[in-house]
């Protein structure tokens, strides 16, 4: 994770007695990354977590389990707001291209969440595109808008609240955890001067208020959903400390790099996976070799699948692509700028187009929810 934070009232030492004012037992839990080897946190309870009323499958909540195609072979583009979707954000969603590290799916909600979702299949990376929301987590909450990413750690419940304008989400769910990028941190875990970002860009909860909520949570595991029902809310926490809560970063935040010639996209990671390199694309100053052509070079990426979200700006590389689209370049197959793109870049000396990237090591497959919602005509605008 980033780094360690301490918040509200905490025992003297792990595992010792911690009281509240009335003399009553607080209740410690141990939230545990990699059996008990990696990042953890210590939450303090009221009331004992583990006390279940029931706990039951559901196939009415919660989205449902991606109808899996072939490996994508042609270059594919998909109109997300095409994608018909309301409600909760725990069940307006749908997955649009999966592999075996990650799910990358699209969320429109138009209500706020009544339960919380423990997604215990992976990480969860949103990036908020359109719309407003606040999150809340045993941790604390965060408060959240257009352009934020959001890192939500495996299995920790939340529920997205306060949903503010039309909503479009990209959700990426991190099957073997997400990480900051190894090339940005020292030894020490700290990031270095030369990373695209600080500690100080990063959001964190500043405060854990003791708030009334639901008592269920919604727990997703290998792609179904099981409803547990406790006796009280799991924001019943009054301290904790660790490594594991949720974190915001902005893309605004992304200071980006530039070279005299183009630079390749992993001069713009902002998250790592494994199997997997999460890319921001931002307004930027661009290259200034005085022969620079600064549209990107046309390229066959023999060994990752590439998935480009499109968020504003002017996509000089392909025309036809508005915010909101999602493309996606199979490995092997040779794409690049829209013809006239390529030469029509020249001169130019800064762009202001936003997006976010997603290259992969195992092949991506679209699903059937993708399908309903792809511009067939795209492989084939090469031609023009």
């Amino acid at each position: 994770m980033l780094d360690r934070l301490t918040l509200g009232t905490l025992a003297d030492k792990p595992h010792t007695i911690l009281k509240d004012n009335a003399g009553r037992m607080l209740w410690e839990e141990c939230f545990t990354r990699g059996g008990f080897d990696a990042a953890y946190t210590i939450f303090y309870h009221v009331n004992p977590p583990m006390q279940d009323v029931s706990l039951e499958p559901t196939t009415t909540r919660g989205w449902p389990k991606p109808e899996r195609l072939a490996p994508a072979v042609e270059r594919k583009l998909f109109v997300g707001n095409n994608l018909a979707l309301q409600g909760r954000p725990v069940d307006a969603q749908r997955v649009l291209l999966t592999n075996e590290d990650i799910n990358i799916g699209l969320c429109k909600p138009t209500q706020d969440d009544d339960v919380f979702l423990a997604n215990n299949d992976g990480d969860s990376l949103y990036y908020l595109h359109e719309g407003a929301a606040t999150v809340q987590t045993p941790a604390g909450g965060l408060d959240l808008g257009a352009g934020d990413y959001l890192w939500m750690p495996r299995s920790l419940p939340h529920r997205f609240v306060k949903l503010a304008g039309p909503a479009l989400w990209l959700h990426m769910e991190l099957k073997r955890g997400l990480r900051i990028p190894s090339q940005y941190l020292n030894p020490l875990g700290q990031l270095k001067m030369d990373a695209p970002y600080s500690h100080r860009d990063f959001r964190r909860p500043t405060s854990i208020p003791r708030e009334d909520g639901p008592s269920q949570v919604l727990i997703k595991r290998q792609g179904d959903f099981y409803l547990r029902t406790l006796k009280t809310s799991v924001l019943d926490v009054v301290g904790f400390d660790g490594f594991v809560y949720p974190i915001a970063l902005n893309i605004s935040r992304f200071s980006p790099k530039t070279g005299h010639i183009h630079l390749p996209p992993p001069a713009h990671a902002v998250f790592a996976a494994p199997g997997l390199l999460v890319c921001n694309f931002v307004p930027r100053l661009v290259d200034y070799h005085p022969q620079a052509i600064p549209c990107p070079y046309p390229h066959s990426s023999v060994d990752v699948d590439e998935m480009i979200f499109y968020c504003k700006g002017n996509f000089t590389s392909r025309k036809g692509v508005g915010p909101g689209c999602v493309s996606l370049h199979p490995a092997g197959v040779p794409h690049g700028p829209h013809p006239g793109a390529y030469e029509g870049s020249i001169g130019a000396t800064r762009t202001d187009e936003l997006a976010v990237m997603v290259d992969c090591e195992r092949p991506l497959c679209p699903t059937k929810d993708a399908v309903g919602v792809e511009n067939a005509n795209y492989h084939a605008s090469w031609r023009v």
